[in-house]
């Protein structure tokens, strides 16, 4: 039975590219009372409002550049400060140790959930990835195969695999986040926040979720 809570509950999720996270994500806000807050959206929410930060973030992205550490890290503490009485899953923040020390001195977070997806698995998902130039459709030969193999179901053409999807240079992106992400997560297990969740696959990861979440906010009503 979960206790009642009226303070507000904030998380974090963290997990490799492919990893399911976008899932588990929208699964978690749709049965839980939470924001789901993606560093993405905020950012670009600051860029419009033209804060001083979100112009300075601008600048950056203008030049092609890396947002850097203490910038990024203004601009999503400024959108968290608005939300004060809400509860929160913060998704794609934060990137670097840095950023999570800043995070941590400013705003308190009651569990940092990480996915942990074996990287076969990832390879094999994203490898699987054919798209449409044109359209942009996307298909993926394990879960979402076009009805002719390398045939784009509408128009007839031939489906590609971006350079980025191929195996060799999906396992670079992962060594990349591995090395970034390490810290990050030695640094919340320090803080004892951190949650590890283990799985091949999302509907395996995603009953676990639910029970240790359930156990800390009640979930919605049906």
């Amino acid at each position: 039975m979960c206790a009642a809570r009226s303070k507000a509950f904030r998380a974090i999720i963290l997990g490799a590219p492919a990893s399911g996270k976008g899932t588990i994500s929208s699964r978690i806000v749709r049965d839980f009372k939470l924001k789901h807050l993606s560093s993405g959206d905020l950012l670009r929410s600051q860029m419009s409002a033209k804060t001083d930060v979100g112009l300075m973030a601008k600048e950056f992205m203008n030049k092609g550049s890396l947002v850097p550490d203490d910038v990024m890290s203004t601009l999503i503490i400024n959108e968290l400060a608005l939300l004060k009485q809400h509860s929160w899953l913060l998704d794609g923040f934060p990137r670097t140790l840095k950023q999570a020390e800043t995070l941590h001195q400013q705003e308190h977070t009651d569990v940092v959930i990480s996915l942990d997806v074996p990287e076969d698995e990832i390879v094999q998902r994203v490898a699987g990835r054919w798209t449409h130039i044109s359209s942009g459709r996307v298909y993926n030969t394990e879960f979402n195969p076009p009805k002719v193999p390398g045939i784009d179901d509408v128009t007839g053409e031939k489906l590609i695999q971006r350079d980025d999807d191929k195996p060799e240079a999906v396992r670079k992106r992962l060594q990349t986040y591995e090395a970034n992400i390490k810290p990050i997560l030695d640094y919340y297990h320090h803080h004892g926040v951190l949650q590890l969740f283990k799985g091949r696959f999302t509907n395996e990861i995603w009953p676990k979720v639910h029970e240790f979440l359930s156990e800390k906010i009640p979930p919605k009503a049906n």
